[in-house]
């Protein structure tokens, strides 16, 4: 009986177990952040190729990625040589993150949704008499949102998880976008047909800014080269009392910002093919009207989208 009060004394002081947070051994949330942060960087420069990709990778989870971009540019006139453009893109990733808390380890499969917004102005200076080619300095300005979403069920969200896993659950990250664009262009236009070539470089930085989750601050630099290249010349039909127009794009960029090799590729080509109609011998304000079929490729990605333009 001496024993039992004795007994009681031990298990009193005795500390009580404390279940361990989860965490994601193996993964830096800062340089996660940097690297959903260059995903944007992909679409904050005006660019067909990474409009549409699709990427398999078993070492994370087989991911999904959408990249979608709406946007143009135009010339004001020859008199007055004032170009401006305008881009609102989204992307989504899906990363499947692995949570231990040194007993027991559970799949976080995650959300990471982007949006961001560029514009640009600049000037027009020709290089010819005919002012077909024309070199275009442009000066650019962005704005991005990243929101991240744990998929998960509610009793897992109540475990005890250090501050990554909470900037996983609903984190955000505001960042803004400035710099600048140089671009080479030249257009044939004749009635026999229609020839538009672009090489541009752009170097747009980004960075985070109020409002962001305190477990990150990313930064990423967008640089790209691309080369922009499309014909177009009458079918033979006839349509809205104009000829239909084919369509054919090659579009080639080459990543050598953050964005190089974050997604496994450095570089993306886009193929197209397509049909426009000539609605100018109406009274509306649209011109022309194309819907293009393209096929984007790189290095272990791949992806399919369906373009529609106009003009005005």
């Amino acid at each position: 009986m001496k024993s039992f009060p004795l007994f009681l004394a031990v298990a009193a002081l005795s500390p009580v177990a404390q279940a361990a947070p989860f965490s994601l051994p193996g993964i830096n949330m800062q340089k996660q952040a940097n690297a959903v942060l260059s995903l944007m960087s992909y679409s904050v420069v005006p660019d067909l190729t990474s409009s549409s990709v699709s990427i398999s990778n078993g070492n994370t989870g087989n991911p999904e990625i959408g990249m979608t971009q709406f946007g143009g540019g135009f010339t004001i006139s020859h008199d007055t040589p004032l170009y401006l453009e305008g881009a609102i893109a989204a992307s989504r990733y899906d990363p499947t993150y692995l949570a231990t808390d040194g007993q027991e380890t559970r799949k976080l499969p995650v959300k990471w949704n982007t949006v961001s917004g560029t514009g640009g102005i600049g000037w027009d200076f020709p290089l010819t008499e005919d002012k077909e080619l024309v070199i275009r300095p442009i000066v650019n300005f962005s704005l991005g949102y990243v929101a991240s979403d744990l998929r998960l069920a509610q009793a897992f969200i109540n475990y005890k998880a250090d501050t990554d896993i909470e900037f996983l659950h609903h984190g955000t990250l505001k960042a803004y976008g400035y710099g600048g664009s140089l671009m080479l262009d030249y257009e044939h236009v004749r009635p026999e047909g229609e020839i538009d070539i672009e090489l541009r470089y752009s170097d747009i930085r980004l960075e985070s800014y109020g409002g962001t989750s305190t477990a990150v601050k990313g930064t990423a630099d967008a640089q790209t080269a691309n080369l922009y290249a499309r014909y177009r010349a009458p079918t033979g039909l006839t349509a809205l009392s104009r000829p239909v127009r084919y369509v054919l794009e090659l579009s080639h960029s080459h990543y050598m910002g953050s964005q190089a090799g974050i997604l496994g590729f450095d570089y993306l080509t886009s193929v197209g093919l397509g049909l426009e109609l000539d609605s100018s011998a109406y009274d509306i304000f649209v011109t022309r009207t194309r819907l293009v079929l393209r096929h984007v490729f790189g290095n272990n990605v791949s992806g399919y989208s369906v373009g529609l333009a106009v003009s005005f």
